[in-house]
């Protein structure tokens, strides 16, 4: 807009001398006759206007020169303030670019503490669940250990209490049911003679039944080398899951005199 303006005023002012110069030149011409002596008087003036047209011709050519040295100007100061305005939007640009960066940039920190602390915390939640859940498994294996402890302890106290008493042959008539008591005592006595340390040189054989070896006997009780109650129960469980009774093992034993 300024550079217009100065463009336009530059004109004006050209136009002006220009005009000036043009119209001296003609009104003087017009007023004097050329071949008079009055004319030839003028010939000086018509110098004179000519100097004036000369000089308006100059200070055309220097109203020229200043209206562009302005428009010169104007759009140098133009150009500045676009670049300036240029440079501005671009630094604007960039700043917010960077905001943004960093924006983004603390986002993606913040999401990944976030992510870092909600895992610690579910494993820290999932370590208290199984802490508890192997404190509760423990608790209750010690309770069901100590459970069945009493229960064996009391079981140990109901035997001694009702632990038969009296000589072998005794014991085994409260232990051996009545219909098998008599082929029961046959074995016994033929293998033992009713002697609950009774040993078999060559074999090995122990007991009142004659267990080979007479460790086995340990299944029914640790007192085994000298418990009666303990050989005679091993040996009935023996003979009934052997042969299935004492009888029948009585009959095999007439067959094979051993059993």
């Amino acid at each position: 807009m300024q550079f217009q303006q100065l463009k336009n005023r530059r004109n004006a002012i050209i136009t002006g001398v220009a005009t000036l110069a043009v119209a001296g030149s003609a009104a003087l011409a017009l007023a004097l006759p050329q071949d008079t002596p009055t004319a030839q008087a003028a010939a000086p003036q018509s110098v004179a206007v000519s100097a004036a047209a000369s000089a308006a011709a100059e200070a055309q050519q220097s109203g020229e020169a200043q209206a562009q040295a302005l428009a010169d100007a104007a759009k140098a100061q133009a150009d500045a303030d676009a670049k300036a305005a240029a440079d501005a939007a671009a630094a604007k640009a960039q700043a917010d670019a960077d905001a943004k960066t960093a924006a983004d940039a603390q986002a993606a920190a913040d999401t990944k503490a976030k992510a870092e602390a909600d895992a610690a915390t579910k494993a820290e939640a999932d370590a208290a669940t199984k802490a508890k859940a192997a404190a509760d498994a423990k608790a209750k294996a010690d309770a069901k250990a100590k459970a069945d402890a009493e229960a064996a302890s009391r079981s140990q106290q109901r035997q001694a209490l009702a632990a038969p008493t009296g000589s072998p042959k005794e014991i085994a008539a409260q232990i051996v049911p009545a219909g098998q008591l008599q082929c029961f005592s046959n074995i016994v006595e033929h293998e033992s003679t009713w002697n609950v340390t009774a040993t078999n040189a060559s074999s090995g054989a122990y007991g009142l039944v004659q267990a080979l070896p007479g460790s086995k006997m340990a299944s029914a009780g640790a007192d085994w080398r000298t418990n009666p109650a303990t050989q005679i129960k091993w040996g009935l469980s023996y003979m009934n899951e052997r042969y299935g009774s004492p009888c029948a093992a009585w009959s095999f034993w007439q067959s094979h005199n051993w059993y």
